[in-house]
């Protein structure tokens, strides 16, 4: 019992090291990055917790989330590979958009 919850704390840190790079990251790559590490520690916490709750629904309900994670992962990918395409000169979206509001 100790060691899954464990697994738990673990999982937490690793999600709010996650959050860091999500802020902190320097393009848009390494915050989809974080986004899609921060889901697949929810998938593992949701199914840890399932288990200490004694609770089995919660695997379904972490593989239904785990779907969805990856269709809107390659559904962002998606979108910014072709934005990228459309617009050549900006690469980075998240900073050109702040070169856009005049901050330099």
């Amino acid at each position: 019992m100790s060691m899954f919850v464990t697994a738990a704390v673990t999982l937490l840190i690793t999600m709010a090291i996650a959050l860091v790079r999500l802020f902190y990251g320097p393009s848009v790559y390494d915050r989809v990055l974080a986004v899609n590490m921060f889901s697949t520690k929810m998938v593992l916490l949701i199914a840890v917790m399932g288990f200490l709750n004694g609770r089995p629904d919660f695997l379904d309900i972490a593989l239904a989330y785990a779907l969805i994670n990856f269709i809107s992962t390659i559904a962002i990918l998606k979108f910014f590979r072709y934005w990228t395409l459309e617009h050549p000169a900006e690469k980075d979206p998240v900073s050109s958009a702040a070169n856009t509001t005049g901050a330099e």
